[in-house]
C-alpha cells in the first residue's frame, strides 16, 4: 500500500513566499515590472526538532516573543525597526541580533528555489498571457521541487503564504493544474507520485510558521541577487542582504556543479 511506503520516506515540504506584483501589466518600475516566488524546502522533521525551536528562542530573546502572542519575523518590519522590532533602532543591538540570525542561516539546513519573471519583457515577446503569472512562476518552481524530492526519494508538499481572495485563489488554482495535468518536462503523473497533496496548503505568517517567517527573511534579497545578476536591479543590494546572498549561494538546489536554485524568465 502507498502509504506504508510514504511512511518511511522523509517529508518536506516547500515554503513559498512572493516577491514584487502580480498584475498581468507592467511597467518599468521594479515593484510591478517583477513577480518572484521563493520557495524553502525543509525537512519537517528538522523543522520540529530545530528550526521552531531555534527561531523561538531568538525572538524571545530579542523581541520578548510569548507562545501566547508570538512575534512573527518580517523582513521590512525588522529593516525598519518597527512595532515588535523597536528595538533594533539600537545599532549595537541589531548587529548582535543580525550576527545570530546569519548563524542560524548557515547552520539550518534547508534548500531554496527562486524563479523570477520579468513580466515586461514577456509581454513584447508575446503580447498576450497564455497563462496567469503566477503559474509561469510555480511551474518552474514545482517542476525543480519534484525533481529534488525524486533524487532524495522523498515526498513532500506545499505551503504558501496566504495573500487573500484572488492571490491565493490564483495560486491554488495554478498548483491543481499542474497536479492534474503536469508540464511540459514534468507528467503529472510524476507531481502526484511525489506530491501528498493535491492541493496547494495557503496560511497566514501570523499563524507563527517558522517555514514561512524563513522564506520571507531570504525572499527578497534572493530575488534581488537574480535582478542584480541579470543587471537589472539600479543599485547594489544593501551589505546585511549581500551577507545573506552569500550565504543563499550554498543553500540553492544544485547537483554535480549545476545551480536549479535560481530561475530567471
Amino acid at each position: 500500500m502507498r502509504w506504508r511506503g510514504l511512511a518511511k520516506m522523509k517529508k518536506y515540504r516547500i515554503y513559498i513566499d512572493e516577491v514584487g506584483n502580480s498584475d498581468l501589466e507592467s511597467s518599468d518600475n521594479p515593484i510591478h515590472r517583477f513577480l518572484s516566488l521563493t520557495g524553502v524546502i525543509l525537512d519537517l522533521a528538522h523543522v520540529k526538532a530545530t528550526v521552531h525551536p531555534q527561531m523561538e528562542d531568538l525572538k524571545f530573546k530579542y523581541f520578548n516573543s510569548h507562545p501566547d502572542d508570538p512575534v512573527i519575523l518580517h523582513r521590512k518590519e525588522m529593516l525598519n525597526a518597527k512595532n515588535a522590532f523597536h528595538v533594533l533602532w539600537d545599532r549595537n543591538v541589531r548587529n548582535r541580533f543580525d550576527a545570530e540570525l546569519l548563524a542560524l542561516f548557515r547552520t539550518w539546513e534547508f534548500t531554496v528555489i527562486s524563479v523570477c519573471l520579468d513580466k515586461k519583457k514577456h509581454k513584447e515577446m508575446y503580447s498576450t498571457w497564455r497563462y496567469d503569472p503566477y503559474h509561469y512562476c510555480l511551474a518552474i518552481l514545482l517542476e525543480r521541487y519534484a525533481m529534488f524530492l525524486q533524487r532524495k526519494d522523498a515526498h513532500g508538499d506545499a505551503l504558501a503564504e496566504s495573500r487573500g481572495g484572488k492571490s491565493d485563489r490564483r495560486l491554488k488554482d495554478s498548483f491543481s493544474r499542474l497536479w492534474n495535468q503536469g508540464t511540459e518536462y514534468i507528467p503529472a503523473d510524476v507531481f502526484q507520485k511525489v506530491l501528498t497533496s493535491k492541493q496547494l496548503k495557503v496560511k497566514p505568517k501570523a499563524n507563527n510558521i517558522s517555514g514561512l517567517q524563513l522564506a520571507d527573511l531570504i525572499a527578497h534579497p534572493s530575488r534581488n541577487e537574480i535582478l542584480h545578476e541579470h543587471e537589472l536591479l539600479d543599485k547594489a543590494p544593501a551589505p546585511f542582504a549581500r551577507k545573506v546572498i552569500f550565504i543563499l549561494r550554498d543553500k540553492y538546489d544544485q547537483r554535480s556543479g549545476k545551480v536549479f536554485g535560481e530561475k530567471f524568465i
